[in-house]
This record gives structure tokens, C-alpha cells and sequence, in this order.
């Protein structure tokens, strides 16, 4: 009974923090337009979520953000939606799957090596909580922005050079440069959000019986 009543109250904080997750991907908050890509901090809650809620919830959590993403490019295209919209697609079928991988499939990713690192953090290796909170803030954010550039790199390298007007060669020091300039302030970021408000989370949910009382 304990059980089941600790799996319903799994699976409405799940649904509450996908709920947070689709407000911020409608919100100037969660997806900042750039001119030519937009920045997001939708990743922070998918993030939290897989912490509190653990890989298999920050992988549902990485699915709603990967979608939110799909629909934004589709209805509010940008010279990169192609890279992010099955329906933006320039490249036919094989664009298709291309895009569904980047927008949602790199997103789900995120959430599930976010859960298995903070397992890995406070579980194996017993790291304290204040500890173990920036670090998956932090390595959750650059796997976000990694995966994302990388896979846009190797998947849509010519497309993204003609939308950005380059030679092909010069488009690993545009990725580079992306990293470097927005994920890493992205990940600085999620490092201090992420503990700020994972800190409170954990002892709530602790309370509520929804996590394990061991966690630390």
C-alpha cells in the first residue's frame, strides 16, 4: 500500500515538473530568442526533476522539453529550425529522423544521464548533497549543449554552414564557439539554480515520502 501510494505521488511531481517545463518553454524565461538559435534554461527543471525524481522521470521530463522545442521551431521558425522540426525539414525523411533526435531525442538523453549521475554522485561515492548538486547542475547543462551542437554538427554541418553563410569548414569553430560562449555560462547557471532549489526540493519531497529518506 505504501508502495502505491508512494508511486501516485512519483508520478504527480512528475507531472507537476513537466507542468514547470512546458510554462518555461512558453515563456520568454525558458527559451531566449537569439538571432540565430534560441538559448534555453528549460533544461534546469528537466535537470531538478531527474535528481529528485530519478533517470527514468528526467528522461519523461526531457521528452516534454524536446517537444516543447519541436513545436516551438515549428511554429516560431528560426534559420536553425530545421535542425529542430521534423516539419522544417530540408533534407526529406532522413531530415526528419535528424531533427526528432536533436529536439527530442538529445533532450530525453539530458534528463536520463542527469538521474544516473547524481545516483552515481550521492549513491556510490556517498558525496554530500551541496557537492553533488552544482556538479550534475553543471554536467547536465554542457551534456545538454554537447549533445545538441554535437549531433547538429554531425548531422546538419552544410545546412547550418549555409544558414549561417560560412564555408563548411569553418562550422566545428562556430559549434566550438557556441559552446564555449553559451554553454558554459548555461551550465554556470544551472550549477547555481540547480542547488539553490534542489537543496529545499530534496528535503520536501524527503518529507512527503516521495524519495528515500537516505538521500542526502
Amino acid at each position: 500500500m505504501k508502495t502505491k501510494k508512494r508511486d501516485t505521488r512519483w508520478m504527480v511531481s512528475v507531472a507537476l515538473m513537466a507542468a514547470i517545463v512546458v510554462v518555461l518553454a512558453n515563456t520568454p524565461l525558458g527559451m531566449i530568442q537569439l538571432p540565430i538559435i534560441k538559448a534555453t534554461t528549460v533544461h534546469i527543471p528537466v535537470i531538478i526533476g531527474a535528481i529528485l525524481l530519478g533517470p527514468m522521470a528526467g528522461g519523461i521530463l526531457g521528452g516534454v522539453f524536446g517537444v516543447c522545442s519541436l513545436v516551438s521551431n515549428t511554429m516560431a521558425p528560426t534559420l536553425l529550425s530545421f535542425a529542430f522540426s521534423p516539419f522544417m525539414s530540408t533534407t526529406g525523411f532522413p531530415g526528419v529522423i535528424k531533427a526528432i533526435w536533436i529536439s527530442v531525442g538529445c533532450r530525453i538523453l539530458l534528463g536520463v544521464i542527469a538521474g544516473w549521475v547524481w545516483i552515481l554522485f550521492t549513491g556510490k561515492w556517498k558525496m554530500n548533497s551541496l557537492i553533488a548538486l552544482p556538479l550534475t547542475g553543471f554536467i547536465g547543462s554542457m551534456v545538454h549543449t554537447v549533445t545538441v551542437m554535437g549531433s547538429i554538427y554531425f548531422l546538419f554541418a552544410q545546412q547550418y554552414a549555409q544558414a549561417k553563410e560560412v564555408a563548411i569548414s569553418a562550422v566545428w569553430g562556430l559549434v566550438m564557439a557556441t559552446v564555449t560562449a553559451s554553454g558554459i555560462p548555461e551550465a554556470i547557471a544551472a550549477a547555481i539554480l540547480v542547488t539553490a532549489l534542489g537543496k529545499v526540493l530534496l528535503s520536501t519531497l524527503k518529507r512527503a515520502m516521495i524519495i528515500p529518506s537516505e538521500a542526502k
